[in-house]
């Protein structure tokens, strides 16, 4: 019998990295990612230019979502979206 599972995503502990290695590592993970798939990335505060360094590298193919604001550890939710895609443009994505 088939039953459907939530998804789980992968946890990525940003402290785990020295600056220099984040991109690469987040890269890795995310370039194996289908279409809708997620990762959750984690740390002491947001990296300064993190999301702007995705969004040159893989322009309107993921969705940046904080889980849940404000908290601690900082916490964000990747979603990958199909190349070329992007939302309303209602939050600026």
């Amino acid at each position: 019998m088939h039953t459907d599972a939530p998804t789980l995503a992968e946890v990525i502990d940003l402290r785990q990295f020295a600056p220099e290695h984040m991109l690469a590592r987040i890269a890795s993970s995310f370039q194996s990612l289908p279409v809708g798939g997620f990762i959750d990335l984690q740390g002491e505060a947001e990296p300064a230019t993190l999301r702007e360094q995705l969004g040159q590298q893989w322009p309107k193919q993921f969705d940046w979502e904080s889980l849940p604001p404000g908290a601690a550890p900082w916490r964000v939710r990747l979603a990958r979206r199909p190349a070329g895609k992007s939302c309303c443009g209602c939050c600026g994505g």
